[in-house]
C-alpha cells in the first residue's frame, strides 16, 4: 500500500493525500508538479533514476482506514538546492 508522503522532497511544499500536484516513483519518493517541471529534467527521480508519474488518490473512505503517512523527507540537495545536515 502507497505511503502518501506529505511533502515534496525538493521544496518541503505540503502535498495531501488528495493532491493531484503529487508525483512518485516506484520508491514512493514524493516531489511536487512544480519541482519537476523546473528541477528535475524528464520526469526522472534523482535518488533511483526511476521514472515519476501521478500519485493516485485514495478515497476518503479508505484514507480514514489507511491514513496517509507524516513522515516528511526533505532533500533539496537532491535537485540543486543547499546542502541540508
Amino acid at each position: 500500500m502507497l505511503s502518501l508522503r506529505p511533502n515534496c522532497e525538493c521544496c518541503g511544499r505540503d502535498l495531501p493525500a488528495e493532491s493531484r500536484d503529487a508525483l512518485i516513483c516506484s520508491f514512493e519518493c514524493t516531489w511536487c508538479t512544480d519541482c519537476v517541471a523546473t528541477k528535475l529534467p524528464g520526469g526522472v527521480c534523482p535518488n533511483c533514476s526511476g521514472e515519476l508519474v501521478r500519485r493516485p488518490i485514495r478515497p476518503a473512505a479508505k484514507l480514514q482506514a489507511f491514513p496517509a503517512s507524516t513522515e516528511r523527507k526533505y532533500r533539496p540537495e537532491k535537485c540543486g538546492g543547499p546542502l541540508v545536515a
